[in-house]
């Protein structure tokens, strides 16, 4: 609805961009057991005889929110949601309530796609948040507090806020920052411009009470869709590498380099060799200004650039060198979020001259040393942190690169030393 004075037109209701927004917003439910087994005191056991460990067993319930992006019913919400729920049911605003699948989960933005049977849904289309400016109108759809479908209208008050709440997962942070209203269970719900398009996916909010105090942040669509995209399609995230090390260009270091002191950019401290970056001459010192058309302003901008985009993609990075610019085509290759992974839930590295001496390895000896095995891990049984691996299938092994190129699916053979004995292991890979 439009209200004017015969000069500038006002809107005085955003009802009808609203309406159709809040069909595409669902509640989100998740139950999570826990488990816990209870082991009676070895000192009581000598009075009290043989009793059997006990197992007591809790359900977590939890609430958030999601947005349907196809009408066949897949979901875009967040990880928190989801992460670690033995069963999902999904309210729609019709009043069904659907079990969902989780399809795949990205802890690093914390994005995560579920799946409902159904057919026919309603859904939001997707805006390019790029394009957001700061001062645009928002709004912020979901279930918060468990109060039923709530709407709130701020604005965008920042973008490419990084406040550290991935920080733990090494994750890419480039937040819409808004003011409107976001509190717990909104998380996973739609944050959507003034014509209803959907531009970000609510996550998180900054609060000494943990309620909304203006600082909420979304995770924008567009790194979302590429999230979400990789997910559907291969059940992870596959993302694009470079193969450099870099820092946030600052005044100073700009002025050295011969740029103005207002220069935003990053600069190469090193470039890996045979990567991506080093095959296309980037050089220890060059500053990247864009990656496409998109401005560089940190590190942070780069990271999260170069990781929504699949490997295998084409780029062109605008540099500086000796105070000139250059252009300079990459194609990505894929980065490997998990370089000591040998096996699932099995971590190792090259035998170093302190695990050597740590653990009285011989100096013939030399392999790759178990550096952490989960307890969940199917390996866990055969795999210990401590153990060296000397040979896999009779062949040397020194990093973790070779190890995992051995180890395809079926039955291996391992030669390894563990607390001064040598013995053969032998574990089948899934």
């Amino acid at each position: 609805t439009r209200v004017t004075d015969g000069k500038t037109p006002a809107v005085a209701s955003y009802a009808d961009v609203i309406e159709g927004a809040q069909k595409a917003v669902v509640s989100v439910y998740s139950k999570k057991i826990v488990r816990e087994r209870i082991t009676l005191d070895p000192f009581l056991r000598q009075f009290f005889g043989n009793i059997p460990d006990r197992e007591r067993r809790e359900e977590q319930e939890g609430l958030g929110s999601g947005v349907i992006v196809s009408p066949d019913g897949y979901i875009l919400t967040n990880n928190h949601v989801v992460e670690g729920a033995d069963e999902l049911k999904v309210s729609l605003t019709d009043d069904r309530e659907l079990v969902a699948k989780v399809i795949g989960a990205d802890p690093k933005t914390d994005i995560a796609v579920i799946k409902i049977e159904a057919d026919k849904l309603p859904v939001l289309t997707l805006a390019d948040s790029d394009t957001i400016r700061v001062g645009d109108v928002v709004f912020a759809v979901g279930n918060p507090l468990g109060v039923g479908q709530t709407v709130t209208m701020g604005i965008v008050s920042a973008k490419g806020r990084s406040v550290g709440i991935l920080e733990d997962v090494s994750g890419y942070e480039s937040f819409i920052q808004t003011d409107a209203a976001i509190n717990m269970g909104n998380s996973g719900g739609a944050l959507i411009d003034a014509q209803g398009r959907l531009i970000g996916i609510n996550s998180a909010i900054l609060s000494p009470s943990r309620g909304n105090i203006g600082i909420g942040f979304a995770v924008p669509v567009n790194l979302a869709a590429a999230v979400m995209h990789s997910l559907i399609e291969t059940g992870s995230v596959a993302r694009g590498y470079l193969g450099v090390q870099s820092q946030t260009l600052t005044p100073d270091d700009a002025e050295a380099l011969g740029l103005p002191r207002e220069t935003k950019g990053v600069t190469v401290t090193d470039v890996t060799p045979d990567t991506p970056a080093d095959k296309a001459g980037l050089q220890l010192g060059d500053v990247i200004l864009r990656v496409n058309d998109k401005a560089v302003g940190g590190l942070q901008d780069l990271r999260v650039y170069i990781a929504q985009m699949a490997p295998g993609s084409k780029v062109t990075l605008t540099i500086s060198r000796d105070g000139k610019e250059r252009v300079l085509d990459v194609t990505l290759g894929k980065l490997d979020e998990r370089p000591n992974e040998l096996l699932d839930g099995v971590d190792a590295a090259p035998l170093s001259p302190e695990s050597r001496r740590r653990l009285g390895i011989p100096a013939r000896y030399d392999g790759l040393i178990i550096t952490k095995v989960d307890d969940r891990s199917p390996y866990a049984g055969r795999l210990v942190p401590d153990l060296l691996i000397l040979q896999i299938d009779r062949e040397d092994v020194k990093t973790v690169a070779e190890a995992r190129q051995l180890l395809t699916r079926g039955r291996h053979m391992l030669f390894v030393y563990y607390r001064g004995v040598g013995r053969i292991v032998t574990v089948n890979v899934q």
